[in-house]
């Protein structure tokens, strides 16, 4: 294995660490590394696989940080707070439904068509416009805490998941914003997002796992594990960043940088 793959495997775990859970589109930012950072090792369609495996090690980023909040077994827990965490997990996998049936029965038409820089830099636009509008225009949270968060709103942030599967929206931006529109807290936004994502993101990337018959060379699967370690690591910082920023912040910085790379997007494919 060349030392250079291993390298690039390394810049794509700290773009995906970074990107999946700060709302700016992890899929988005991927797809253009990999337009300039490309694997050259690798058989064709590896890629696609990568993109989603490598996302594992984000996801046991999140199940370690907040084992004790998920586990609803947890002998440190009330009888009620239990009941409540088995009622959390109920809300994550109601929540889960739209965006796996939607995915599942269009995956193909979905590459095909979306996949592309110009649905990319459209998408980090308009949702980063959609973030100031939304900052711009705030409104008194009513949903402070997951007892609060009921199935039928758990329901429709599975509905805005969906728009996730357009590369460039971010699945946390999308379910975010859809939760905080839906009348719940940033904090509660921000953590029912990183929930969300453990059965989404593992059951896409144990699909795609399965799909592939699990035939790949010793080089790919070095660069598959050194990509989704290095997204581990790098997802703990990310995540902890972002929950001290939202804090004290609100997402419009996120909006600006969205806005700002959709036009560079676009400038750079419209003249190469």
């Amino acid at each position: 294995m060349d030392f250079f793959e291993l390298l690039k495997a390394v810049f794509f775990g700290i773009i995906q660490g970074i990107t999946e859970w700060l709302p700016i589109s992890s899929t988005g930012h991927m797809i253009l590394a990999d337009e300039f950072m490309q694997l050259k090792e690798v058989t064709p369609g590896f890629i696609n696989t990568f993109l989603v495996v490598i996302q594992f090690g984000s996801i046991l980023a999140v199940i370690v940080m907040f084992f004790h909040k998920l586990n609803p077994f947890s002998p440190k827990k009330s009888l009620v707070q239990k009941k409540e965490t088995f009622s959390l997990w109920g809300k994550v996998l109601v929540a889960v439904v739209p965006a796996a049936i939607i995915g599942f029965l269009f995956e193909d038409q979905i590459h095909e068509w979306l996949y592309n820089p110009t649905v990319i830099a459209i998408a980090l636009i308009v949702y980063g416009v959609l973030f100031i509008v939304l900052e711009l225009n705030k409104k008194k949270a009513r949903v402070e805490n997951f007892s609060q968060l009921t199935y039928q709103m758990a329901l429709f942030i599975g509905v805005f998941q969906v728009l996730a599967l357009i590369p460039g929206t971010s699945r946390s931006g999308a379910t975010i914003l859809g939760a905080i529109i839906l009348g719940t807290s940033r904090y509660v936004a921000a953590e029912f997002s990183f929930f969300l994502a453990i059965p989404t993101m593992l059951g896409a990337s144990g699909y795609e796992l399965l799909k592939s018959g699990l035939s790949y060379t010793g080089s790919e699967w070095a660069v598959m594990i050194v990509g989704t370690v290095v997204s581990f690591v790098v997802s703990v910082f990310a995540i902890k960043f972002l929950m001290n920023f939202i804090k004290k912040h609100d997402f419009k910085a996120f909006g600006y940088y969205r806005i700002v790379l959709g036009i560079a997007v676009l400038l750079y494919f419209a003249f190469h």
